[in-house]
């Protein structure tokens, strides 16, 4: 089995030629499918194998030949020489046949073994095809899957800055509202303050007001003195400041009045009235002319217990009746 080993080292050492004697299919077969390197070196170790056998063979014939001679040189000095060269022949046929079918034997084990690990490997390969095929085909699946969670992922992001974006400007309009908010309440807790403080005030401040009118006896006057006209007919007095048995209104606190007054007269003599500040002169109103009206107002500046009354000049005449010609109001202003 000596020669089998060597003739197996040459082998892997002639490998570095193949590529100068193999055909380029075969080549690039032989470099790039593990299970054809494989297979072609086991085979081609198989064939040379068996031409090493051959070879092997013939040199064991030759040996055998020559081996012989000197045993049939000795077989012929003792025996007979026809006798001794078929034993000699019949020996060295004996031997040959029986490293042939050792050889053989040896070369049908090693056939088989290769066979059979050709076997496991290509159902290996095999395997190892349907399980890469399956990979590559989940691979592409995973991939489609990612591409499509990533433009998902992208409009998730976009809609999402779009959101933070709304979001922002509605805290700020929030915030803008929560300070309007804040100083709106704070006005109209000041207002609100002011208010009650004005609504106290006026409940305190004193109500006055009155409204009358003269008389229904038609003409007064002319008389030869000054007379206190003595509006009788009251329609309004809230605070009860003016006193219509006497005609006058007295001031019930500091503060700023308004009067007014108006006048009719029937053409029968001059038409007249004078305003009187305790029993002082302020204003005198006449005229000279036939169904003469006029009226006319005052804002006076009074302190508490100041009276106020109107006169009708001697001489004077002055016309009213239910119609009321004749009128005379006042109220407070604002206190002092």
């Amino acid at each position: 089995m000596d020669f089998r080993r060597c003739a197996f080292d040459r082998l892997n050492r002639t490998a570095v030629v193949f590529p100068l004697i193999l055909p380029a299919e075969v080549w690039r077969r032989y470099k790039t499918d593990p299970l054809y390197h494989c297979t072609f070196v086991e085979t081609m170790r198989v064939v040379v194998g068996l031409l090493l056998l051959l070879h092997g063979l013939c040199g064991s014939g030759a040996q055998g030949e020559a081996g012989g001679l000197g045993e049939v040189a000795e077989i012929n000095q003792n025996t007979d020489p026809k006798h001794a060269a078929e034993e000699s022949t019949k020996q060295t046929t004996k031997q040959t046949t029986s490293d042939i079918w050792t050889e053989l034997r040896a070369l049908r084990d090693m056939v088989v073994e290769l066979n059979v690990h050709m076997e496991l490997l290509q159902r290996e390969n095999s395997d190892l095809q349907t399980r890469l095929s399956s990979s590559e085909s989940r691979i592409d699946q995973l991939e489609r899957e990612n591409a499509v969670q990533a433009t998902e992922l992208v409009s998730l992001e976009s809609r999402l800055t779009s959101s933070e974006s709304k979001t922002s400007d509605l805290e700020k309009e929030n915030a803008d509202l929560q300070t309007r908010l804040s100083s709106s309440e704070s006005e109209l807790l000041t207002s609100k303050s002011r208010i009650d403080q004005l609504e106290r005030e006026n409940a305190e401040k004193p109500k006055v007001a009155f409204y009358a009118a003269l008389t229904n006896a038609g003409t007064l006057g002319p008389y030869n003195i000054d007379i206190t006209l003595k509006y009788s007919k009251v329609f309004t007095n809230i605070g009860n400041a003016y006193r219509p048995s006497t005609g006058f209104f007295t001031a019930p606190v500091k503060g700023v009045y308004n009067f007014q007054f108006t006048v009719y007269g029937s053409g029968s003599g001059p038409v007249g009235v004078s305003v009187y500040k305790n029993n002082k002169q302020i204003m005198y109103n006449f005229e000279r002319y036939d169904m003469i009206r006029f009226s006319n107002s005052l804002v006076l500046e009074l302190t508490a217990g100041d009276e106020i009354h109107l006169d009708l000049p001697s001489g004077h005449t002055i016309y009213d009746s239910s119609s009321n010609h004749c009128t005379f109001s006042g109220s407070l202003l604002f206190t002092l």
